[in-house]
């Protein structure tokens, strides 16, 4: 495995894309309503990146054996557990939505992050999956000091997640990010404390669980090669922060103005 440290400059450059990131998603909270599009969605978000001077990370990114994925960001509806690509179907009252996005800057620093959106009244199913989610991210990042184990991250959330009825998407998971999109390590959100890459200031990388109301077995949606859906179609939600590892502790470096109330057992955004 080979983590790259950033320094100073590199903590810089990540704390501007990774700002950047949130405020995209800050510029297209007001829109996200009943009757909107996720191709809506991905123009409007297209547009904020573009006013930045920011590119996406997304548009045309083509790993080994996937077609190049077609929208500005990810946005992936009740079901769709990741991935979703952006269309003309329109989103209506109940409907939960993920909306995941990466930018670059100039300097070829990348900031992601993703949030959840509840459109019009929801059920209490829903409701209380996104929160739950959300609250398990943070308990995620709550793990993260020098000396932890990337374990300690995976054991806090799948602790939560299945104590609440909640299943934990296996096939995805956080990644270290800087002039990269994904570097190691990997950030499973499950696992067993003490074990795994012990974690040393510097490191960049996301805390992105996705948890299932039902079981969380997964499959592709057709043949676009991209969207993922939960097997027995349950509903399924997606948190996700950039977290610096500090000489202390922790720093979400994806919080901005929009961004939701941090849960009542946070104390502080960096410790």
């Amino acid at each position: 495995m080979s983590i790259t440290i950033k320094d100073a400059q590199g903590i810089a450059g990540m704390r501007e894309a990774c700002r950047l990131a949130s405020e995209v998603l800050d510029y297209i909270a007001p829109h996200i309503k009943p009757g909107i599009t996720t191709a809506e969605i991905d123009r409007l978000g297209a547009e904020c990146m573009a006013a930045q001077g920011t590119v996406s990370a997304t548009v045309g990114y083509q790993p080994p054996g996937y077609p190049p994925y077609p929208g500005h960001l990810c946005t992936s509806v009740n079901h769709v557990v990741c991935h979703g690509i952006p269309n003309d179907k329109p989103l209506k009252k109940g409907d939960i939505v993920n909306v995941d996005v990466t930018v670059i800057t100039k300097d070829g620093w990348y900031g992601d992050n993703s949030r959840m959106y509840l459109i019009g009244e929801c059920s209490i199913a829903a409701k209380r999956l996104s929160a739950l989610t959300f609250e398990a991210m943070w308990l995620g990042i709550l793990q993260v000091k020098p000396g932890a184990r990337l374990g300690d991250i995976g054991h806090a959330i799948q602790k939560f997640a299945e104590g609440h009825g909640l299943s934990v998407v296996r096939e995805f998971c956080g990644h270290g990010i800087g002039q990269k999109f994904h570097e190691d390590p990997q950030v499973l959100h499950y696992g067993r404390p003490g074990t795994g890459e012990q974690l040393v200031p510097g490191m960049t990388f996301t805390i992105e669980p996705m948890l299932n109301l039902g079981r969380r077995d997964i499959k592709e949606l057709g043949n676009d090669g991209w969207t993922i859906i939960t097997k027995d179609r349950s509903l399924s939600a997606q948190w996700e922060h950039t977290v610096l590892v500090t000489d202390t502790g922790y720093d979400v470096l994806t919080l901005s103005a929009g961004s939701p109330p941090l849960p009542p057992f946070v104390t502080a955004t960096t410790t």
